[in-house]
């Protein structure tokens, strides 16, 4: 591997360390000035809003194909599409997510046979 590929990795690995270790700093701080306070009441507010809107976010990002195009539009609803059915029925996380990455790459993998000569 290159250099620079060696730097980007321990760039990433420095920046995720750092995303996960300041607010737990931050926060066990936060605790320890409060005498007693370790209960949900001593966490603020907008940390309890954080993971919402988190995952809105990324879910956001996700229906956005990389290349807008028919194809690209017809996959993500369908995948989607099949992602709410399976989670409809299940109620879990796992099974509703592998079946729309199914459905979106058979899709694509059909429409691409579709296409070929």
């Amino acid at each position: 591997m290159s250099s620079a590929l060696w730097i980007a990795v321990l760039v990433s690995a420095l920046g995720t360390l750092l995303m996960r270790l300041l607010p737990l700093l931050w926060m066990q701080r936060r605790l320890a000035r409060q005498a007693g306070g370790d209960g949900p009441e001593a966490m603020p507010q907008w940390l309890s809003l954080l993971g919402p809107v988190m995952i809105a976010a990324v879910f956001g990002v996700s229906l956005m194909p990389v290349t807008p195009g028919l194809l690209s539009w017809v996959a993500t609803a369908i995948g989607v599409l099949a992602t709410l059915v399976v989670w409809w029925h299940k109620r879990t996380l796992g099974w509703p997510v592998a079946a729309g990455v199914a459905a979106y790459g058979a899709v694509v993998i059909l429409a691409a046979l579709v296409a070929a000569p």
